[in-house]
């Protein structure tokens, strides 16, 4: 199984390659998709991290402290992912859906879906957490999704 980071690599990989701006924020919500649609197609997850429902939506804690030092700023760093060719498609396609939106929106988007939410409860949205989302969650609300799309 692969980890966030080598994940992570191919959305900054794909940043440098395009001249995209990409920053810890939206590096983390596109890894999010990444394993949500992974379980809601595949059933199993990409990698074997967990989320956290953070204020400004799902981050795995240690890819966020290998990135934290940017900032708000675009992360510049040499990568060069080395996937297996199934998950560099896999990739393509959750980038074709979500490379195109800022941060901002990325976060958006998870504050209205069901994994963010159910693992945040009822504490004010302004309020820290670190709850674990739920693969299961995860699984489950993405899953009902693609069957919408059929």
């Amino acid at each position: 199984m692969l980890s966030c980071f080598k994940v992570a690599d191919y959305f900054i990989w794909l940043a440098n390659e395009t001249g995209s701006f990409i920053s810890n924020l939206k590096l983390q919500k596109l890894v999010y998709y990444a394993q949500a649609w992974h379980l809601a197609l595949h059933h199993d997850p990409l990698f074997p991290e967990d989320f956290q429902a953070w204020i400004h939506g799902p981050v795995i804690p240690a890819l966020y402290q290998k990135y934290k030092h940017f900032g708000w700023q675009p992360i510049l760093e040499d990568v060069n992912p080395e996937l297996p060719k199934e998950v560099q498609v896999f990739l393509d396609e959750v980038a074709q859906e979500y490379f195109a939106c800022d941060a901002y929106e990325l976060e958006q988007m998870t504050h209205v879906e069901v994994p963010w939410n159910l693992a945040r409860g009822y504490i004010p949205s302004d309020a820290p957490s670190n709850e674990i989302i739920k693969k299961e969650w995860m699984k489950e609300y993405y899953g009902s999704r693609v069957e919408e799309k059929d």
